[in-house]
């Protein structure tokens, strides 16, 4: 059994996360694969990936990989979704009208074009480069909904000492992560966000339940944050 399998479906920069978990886990013994047999009984999970998505679904579907991933999810194992390893865990993708892993339900939406931000400049599409990540905190409104609300400067207990997820352990609130999208989730349960970023408008960047955590951004190329956020991944041990 491998420590930690970072899933190959013939796409995605797989070699620059097996890297960025190589320096945060010397000793731990990685498999970038595609066999869902090692997939499945690694100790965690890391699902990254980049490219269209009905390239990407296509792939998934063929190699067999939805019903792996499934079951980690379900077996509880720590599982990390990069980029598209966070679209496809949703309903329906805009992108080429896709329908995805439906494992949340929601959408994945693309960019509006010809946004601008503050100062009038036009926003391009895809969104590309260094953006802050605002974490919030979940929590439960009056009426017994959920809501989001953003944390308290300096990280530590949320509103409501509501405990932060373990994975932002160390990195400060409005912390930067490199993005490279055209599209990005649409979650329908507000419980399941984690953080959100601007272009122009909040969107949502990071989601969590339970053993899971995906992730918009690429960790694997935002420098210390990202190794931070990695290495909270490898340490983490979801009740």
């Amino acid at each position: 059994m491998v420590d930690i399998a970072v899933v190959d479906y013939g796409m995605g920069n797989l070699r620059s996360v097996q890297q960025a978990v190589r320096k945060v886990a010397p000793g731990a013994d990685i498999a970038v694969t595609g066999e869902a047999d090692v997939i499945a009984s690694a100790g965690r999970v890391i699902f990254p990936g980049q490219g269209a998505a009905p390239d990407c679904m296509r792939e998934i579907h063929t190699r067999g990989l939805d019903s792996v991933i499934a079951g980690v999810i379900r077996e509880g194992k720590p599982f990390l979704g990069i980029c598209m390893g966070l679209q496809v865990l949703f309903e329906h993708s805009e992108e080429g009208d896709t329908p995805c892993l439906g494992l949340f339900s929601g959408q994945v939406r693309r960019f509006a074009s010809g946004q601008q931000d503050v100062q009038g400049s036009k926003l391009k599409v895809p969104h590309m480069g260094w953006n802050q990540v605002r974490r919030v905190n979940t929590l439960a409104s009056p009426r017994g909904e959920a809501t989001v609300a953003p944390s308290p400067p300096g990280g530590g207990l949320g509103w409501g000492n509501t405990p932060e997820h373990p994975l932002w352990s160390g990195i400060e609130q409005d912390a930067r992560f490199y993005f490279v999208h055209s599209y990005y989730v649409e979650p329908r349960d507000s419980s399941l966000v984690q953080a959100t970023s601007d272009y122009p408008q909040p969107f949502v960047c990071a989601v969590a339940k339970e053993n899971l955590f995906a992730v918009q951004f690429h960790p694997e190329k935002s420098a210390a944050a990202g190794l931070k956020l990695l290495q909270n991944f490898i340490n983490w041990n979801p009740a």
